[in-house]
């Protein structure tokens, strides 16, 4: 099992592109397969996540060529034209697969079984579940959770308002709608990242979007495009972190994407006193795309506006590590979200960071954070990626040295993370395997 020992000290400097969005990778991967023609993307993650979601397609009939240094051809099959798989679909760590995959399966005419890790396999997916079967489709988990045996049905469509806010949910939702028949709408309590609604716009599909509502008909086709994937802000999150905490940092970020459903990082960390500038801004594969410079500045803790929560839902991990190097406090509500990821992230951060020494108030939808001297230690990420790479940046800070144990899922989101941050200023090394 791998893990990280992390030396205290070192600056974030250089100029470098971080890997695709990840969110945009799959969807890419998803609506190629499901076009007419074919599908040229540049830019992919090669992650594992990204990587399971190829293997369920090629499963299921589609001829896809690469990955091939973040280039994948992908001749689409249409709406109609998947095939039965011969073995359960394997999601691995990937939420995004099964629960996209999942909105798909249950308009296709056969059966199919999603399956995924240990992991994967303890978080809820009644979210997902619930609206699919008002669909009409017939789906069987283990309460709530994976495996998931679904049972193509003829569906129908739905108007669904979103019980709490998530992207996952609303892509899986649109995209049973391709199957079903009349109008599907989805309507959302709070903005979540809109990728699903721009891609199948791009692929030529027609969704109505109002407000907070969105919505499609089905007896559409997609046809196959050429489209570029911009970096991951997600990703990108880590390195701003590492650079704003670190005297003396200064660091440009090439090509991320800026989607105002996922700036939350950017306007909570400025909140904070961050200084970071957006320039170059460009528009790539129908997404907002800027470079990103951030330097060094103190930081200042702050109470973390509720409706800016779903915008940096995968990035309070660098969050909490930023408040804990902030003067005050933090006040993060409104997360309750954070305890179904991959791992409980209010718990598991809470924990971490009063390892290191900092105090923490955990709540049910968040923490108060007081900021404070960090301390070396051990820290358990739980098999959690973006956790494990946010006690990596906070060593650049900390006292001692920082071990991280269970790391080898970084490999899911960020596969050279280890090499980028060790290249940037971060003293990092890999040990075990």
């Amino acid at each position: 099992m791998s893990r990280y020992l992390v030396h205290p000290g070192g600056q974030i400097k250089g100029r470098f592109p971080v890997p695709g969005d990840k969110s945009i990778s799959h969807r890419a991967i998803i609506l190629g397969a499901l076009a007419e023609g074919v599908t040229e993307i540049e830019g992919l993650l090669e992650g594992a996540d990204v990587l399971a979601t190829i293997a369920a397609f090629r499963a299921m009939g589609v001829g896809i060529e690469g990955p091939d240094n973040g280039h994948l051809r992908i001749q689409g099959v249409g709406l109609h034209g998947l095939r039965a798989p011969a073995a359960p679909l394997d999601c691995g760590n990937s939420g995004t697969a099964m629960r996209l995959l999942a909105g798909v399966l249950a308009g296709q005419a056969f059966p199919s079984t999603l399956i995924g890790d240990a992991s994967l396999q303890r978080r809820p997916m009644g979210r997902v579940l619930n609206p699919l079967r008002a669909m009409g489709a017939e789906i069987t988990a283990r309460e709530g959770r994976a495996p998931l045996h679904i049972h193509g049905e003829p569906l129908h469509g739905i108007n669904y308002a979103l019980p709490v806010a998530s992207a996952q949910v609303k892509s899986a939702v649109l995209l049973a709608g391709l199957y079903a028949d009349g109008q599907t709408c989805v309507t959302e309590p709070a903005p979540t990242r809109d990728h699903s609604e721009r891609m199948l716009q791009g692929f030529g599909y027609q969704v109505e979007r109002q407000g907070p509502r969105a919505c499609l008909r089905s007896g559409g086709q997609l046809r196959g495009q050429s489209l570029q994937v911009p970096g991951d802000i997600s990703s990108a999150a880590f390195f701003l972190l590492g650079a704003s905490i670190a005297p003396g940092s200064d660091l440009t970020l090439e090509g991320v994407g800026i989607n105002p459903t996922r700036t939350g990082i950017i306007e909570i960390l400025t909140r904070m006193g961050a200084r970071i500038d957006l320039t170059a801004l460009r528009e790539v594969g129908g997404e907002p795309v800027a470079d990103i410079r951030v330097r060094y500045a103190p930081l200042q803790g702050v109470v973390i506006p509720p409706r800016l929560v779903p915008l940096a839902i995968d990035e309070f991990p660098a969050l909490f590590i930023a408040a804990a190097c902030a003067k005050g406090q933090t006040v993060v509500t409104g997360a309750e979200e954070l305890r179904v990821k991959e791992s409980d992230r209010i718990a598991v951060m809470a924990s971490g960071l009063r390892a290191m020494g900092v105090t923490v108030e955990e709540r049910a939808d968040g923490a108060v954070i007081h900021g404070s001297p960090l301390l070396g230690g051990r820290i358990n990420s739980h098999g959690d990626h973006r956790i494990a790479m946010a006690f990596a940046m906070a060593a650049l800070v900390a006292r001692s040295d920082i071990e991280i144990l269970d790391c080898a899922n970084v490999a899911t989101s960020f596969p050279n993370f280890p090499v980028l941050a060790h290249q940037s200023g971060l003293l990092l090394a890999v040990v075990g395997a």
